[in-house]
C-alpha cells in the first residue's frame, strides 16, 4: 500500500458528517479510507463518480403555499375515492425491483 504523504482539510456540515460518519462506522471503514477511494475513483474515472443532477423530488411543506400544499392533500382522499388505489404489497414489490 502506498504511503500516504499528503494532508486534507475539508469543511463538512456538523450533522452530514455525524450521519456519514455512523454508518462508516457500522461497515467498519474510516473515513480517510473512504475519503482515498473516492479520489481514486475520480481518478479512475476522469470524473465524479456519482451523478451531480437536481433530483426530482416533491417540495417541502416549506416551500409551497397552502393553496399548493392543501391541493396536494387532497389528492390521497380524491384517488381513494374514485378508486385509484394500489395494494401495499404490489407497492412494495415496485420498490424492491427498482432497488440496485
Amino acid at each position: 500500500m502506498a504511503t500516504k504523504t499528503a494532508n486534507m482539510l475539508a469543511r463538512v456540515e456538523s450533522e452530514v458528517k455525524e450521519r456519514a460518519e455512523a454508518i462508516m462506522a457500522q461497515l467498519g471503514v474510516p473515513a480517510s479510507v473512504v475519503i482515498n477511494m473516492l479520489y481514486k475513483q475520480i481518478v479512475m474515472t476522469k470524473g465524479i463518480p456519482f451523478s451531480l443532477c437536481v433530483p426530482n423530488v416533491p417540495m417541502a411543506r416549506d416551500e409551497m403555499d397552502s393553496a399548493t400544499f392543501d391541493a396536494l392533500m387532497q389528492r390521497g382522499p380524491d384517488d381513494a375515492k374514485a378508486g385509484r388505489s394500489r395494494l401495499a404489497a404490489e407497492v412494495f414489490a415496485e420498490l424492491r425491483r427498482e432497488l440496485p
